[in-house]
C-alpha cells in the first residue's frame, strides 16, 4: 500500500513489532537512513528474495528507497512472498521530513 510520509511515519510509530526496510544500495545508504531500519538491496535480485525469506510475514513492514519506485516493486514482492503488512513510503527518502542517521 503507497502512503503519504505523515502516515507511513504515523503508523511506524504507532506499530509494535514495525520494522522499517530501506531497499537502497550500501553507496545510497551511506548517505543517510531513517532511523532503526535495516538495508535489504533490490539490486541483489534472488539475494534479496532470500533477505525476504528471513523475515517474519506476520510483521508490519515500511518500505522506502530514494525516490519511491523501488520499494514499491519490494512491496509487490513481499505481498508475493506471504508478507501481508507492507507499506511503500511514496517519495521515498528523497522527500523525506523525518529523522535521518
Amino acid at each position: 500500500m503507497d502512503v503519504n510520509q505523515k502516515e507511513w511515519w504515523s503508523s511506524y510509530l504507532a506499530t509494535e513489532d514495525a520494522v522499517i526496510v530501506d531497499v537502497r544500495t550500501e553507496e545510497e545508504c551511506a548517505n543517510g537512513t531513517i532511523p532503526g531500519s535495516i538495508n535489504l538491496d533490490i539490486y541483489k535480485g534472488q539475494g534479496f528474495i532470500y533477505m525476504l525469506e528471513e523475515l517474519n510475514p506476520s510483521k508490519t513492514y515500511f518500505v522506502y528507497c530514494h525516490a519511491g519506485g523501488r520499494s514499491a516493486q519490494a512491496c509487490g514482492i513481499m505481498r508475493q512472498l506471504g508478507f501481508e503488512k507492507v507499506y511503500n513510503l511514496v517519495g521515498g527518502i528523497s522527500q523525506w521530513e523525518g529523522p535521518v542517521e
